[in-house]
C-alpha cells in the first residue's frame, strides 16, 4: 500500500435522533444481538475484525476438508441485507474512551483509525487461543478460531500425507505421518476423530508408498478423562470410540515443548518424553480477545485469569450500565465458553436496550438456559448431553446433526453442508481438499519452479 497517500477521513456518527447501538463483533452473540433489534427503533452498527459471521463449532470440519469456508462462515452483510436499521464495518477494535462513548477501530487497507460513537454497546468480541504462557507454540501447533486456523491445518494435515509418499527414510515417514491434538475438550476429540476418519478411511487406497492407515494419531491432555465438562459416563464412551479409531489417548500428560519436528510431554510419572510429528494442533485453553483488556483498563472491571470481564448479573460494567459484555468474554456465574452462552446473551442485551428506551424496566439478571452440549466423534458417532438425556452413538450423531443444521444461518449454507456431509459421512470422499504450498509450508510465493512468483519460500519447517 502506497503510505504516501492522503489519510483516510475518520468515520464517525453524526448526532442523530435515534439511539445509537454498536455491536463489537459478528459471532455468535454479536449477530443474535443485532438481529433481535431488527424491529427496534435503534441504529445498529456491527464492527468487527472479518466481514463473515463464523460458525466456530464447525471448523474442525474444514480444517478436515468436509466442508468449505464459505459454508460456514456466511457474510455478515449479506444476512443483514434486509435488516435497514443496521449496517456493517469492518474493522478491530483498538481503544475505547467510556466518557466520550467512542470507539477507536483500525482496518487493512488504512493509515488511520476510524472512531465510532455510541449511546449502547454491547462487546462479543469472543475468546482467542491461549498457549499458557508459551506463545512461540503457536508457530508449530496452530489453534482454530478462525478461517486462517483451519485451512492452514488442512494444508499442513493432507500436506503430511503427500511429503510421506516421497519419504524413503522410515523414521521421516513415521514423523510425517504422526498427528498430535493437544487438549481433550470437545474441538480436540473432533479433531482428532476426523483426522484418524481421514486416515483409515477417506484415504485409504490413494497412496501407493505409503498406508495412510499407519498414522499415528496422540490425543494429550492434562485432564484426567476426555470431555470433562460431560461427565464421566459419556467421557469413558468417547474414550472407547477414540481408542477404536486408533487414536493414542494421553491424559494426565503436560506439554511442555513445542517445535517443528516434535512435542515434549511431561508423563503421569514425572519423566519427559519426546515424540517427533509434522502436524500439531492445539485446542486447549482459551483467553478472552484483547480488547477485553483495553476495556478493562479504560473502565476499571475487573477480570479473571483468563481475561474475561466480571460483569453485574444485568452482563453491564459497574458503573457503565451502557456497555454489555458477552459470551466469551464475559466471566459470570462460571458460564462456559460455549454458542449458547453468547447467543442468549445477545438476545438479552438487546431486549434489555429496547426495555430502556420503551420505559420498561428490564430482567434484573441474565439467566442461561442450559441447552446441552454435544461433541462428535466420528460419522455416525457422537456423544450428547441434553437435560437430563445422556445419549451416545448414532442417536447422539443425528442430534449432533438437527442442532447444528438449526443454527447454520441462511437456507444455503444448510443444503449445501448437507451435501458435503452425505459425500463425507455416507461415503468416503472429502470435497474440500484443495490444499497451496503456502498452507503447508507458510511460504511467501507459489510453488517454486511455477510460472508464477519468485520461488522463493519462507518454510517455517526446517526440518522439512
Amino acid at each position: 500500500m502506497d503510505t504516501t497517500e492522503p489519510a483516510p477521513t475518520p468515520l464517525a456518527w453524526a448526532p442523530a435522533a435515534r439511539h445509537r447501538v454498536l455491536i463489537i463483533g459478528s459471532g455468535f452473540g454479536g449477530l443474535f444481538a443485532a438481529r433481535a433489534l431488527r424491529r427496534a427503533e435503534v441504529d445498529v452498527t456491527v464492527l468487527a475484525g472479518t466481514p463473515q459471521h463464523l460458525f466456530q463449532p464447525l471448523l474442525y470440519q474444514v480444517a478436515t476438508g468436509i466442508l468449505s469456508q464459505g459454508e460456514i462462515a456466511p457474510a455478515t452483510r449479506e444476512i443483514l441485507r434486509r435488516q435497514r436499521n443496521a449496517r456493517v464495518l469492518l474493522g478491530t477494535a483498538v481503544g475505547i474512551d467510556p466518557s466520550a462513548r467512542q470507539i477507536t477501530a483500525r482496518t487493512p487497507g488504512r493509515t488511520s483509525p476510524f472512531t465510532v460513537g455510541y449511546d449502547s454497546l454491547i462487546v462479543a468480541t469472543g475468546a482467542s487461543q491461549s498457549y499458557f504462557g508459551h506463545p512461540e507454540f503457536a508457530a508449530h501447533a496452530p489453534g482454530l478460531k478462525s478461517i486462517d486456523d483451519a485451512l492452514d491445518l488442512r494444508g499442513r494435515i493432507f500436506g503430511a500425507f503427500e511429503l510421506a509418499e516421497l519419504e524413503d527414510d522410515p523414521a521421516a515417514r513415521a514423523r510425517r505421518l504422526t498427528f498430535t491434538v493437544v487438549g481433550a475438550g470437545a474441538t480436540g476429540v473432533e479433531m482428532a476423530g476426523q483426522i484418524a476418519e481421514l486416515a483409515h478411511r477417506a484415504l485409504h487406497g490413494e497412496f501407493r508408498r505409503i498406508d495412510p492407515r499407519s498414522a499415528r494419531i496422540l490425543l494429550v491432555d492434562a485432564v484426567d478423562q476426555v470431555l470433562p465438562t460431560f461427565g464421566p459416563s459419556l467421557s469413558a464412551s468417547a474414550l472407547r470410540k477414540l481408542t477404536s479409531l486408533g487414536v493414542e489417548v494421553r491424559l494426565g500428560t503436560t506439554v511442555t515443548d513445542v517445535d517443528a519436528r516434535s512435542v515434549t510431554f511431561k508423563n503421569p510419572d514425572g519423566g519427559s518424553e519426546r515424540i517427533e510429528s509434522m502436524v500439531k494442533v492445539w485446542a486447549a485453553g482459551v483467553s478472552a480477545s484483547p480488547f477485553a483488556a483495553q476495556l478493562a483498563t479504560a473502565t476499571s472491571a475487573p477480570t479473571d485469569k483468563a481475561g474475561r470481564i466480571k460483569v453485574l448479573p444485568d452482563c453491564t460494567l459497574p458503573g457503565h450500565p451502557e456497555i454489555f459484555v458477552i459470551g466469551d468474554v464475559m466471566a459470570l456465574n462460571d458460564l462456559p465458553g460455549v454458542a449458547q452462552v453468547a447467543i442468549q446473551g445477545g438476545r438479552y442485551a438487546a431486549g434489555q436496550i429496547t426495555g430502556r428506551l420503551s420505559g420498561r424496566p428490564g430482567k434484573p439478571a441474565f439467566h442461561y438456559r442450559d441447552k446441552g452440549t454435544m461433541a462428535t466423534i466420528s460419522r455416525f458417532s457422537a456423544v450428547a448431553s441434553v437435560g437430563p438425556i445422556r445419549a451416545t452413538g448414532f442417536a447422539a450423531w443425528l442430534l449432533w446433526l438437527f442442532v447444528h443444521l438449526f443454527y447454520l444461518v441462511g437456507f444455503e449454507q444448510r443444503i449445501t453442508t448437507l451435501f458435503h456431509w452425505a459425500v463425507s459421512f455416507a461415503g468416503r470422499g472429502r470435497a474440500e481438499r484443495a490444499v497451496t504450498t503456502r498452507q503447508v509450508f507458510g511460504t511467501a510465493g507459489s510453488y517454486p519452479g511455477s510460472s508464477s512468483g519468485s520461488g522463493k519460500s519462507a518454510n517455517r519447517d526446517p526440518a522439512a
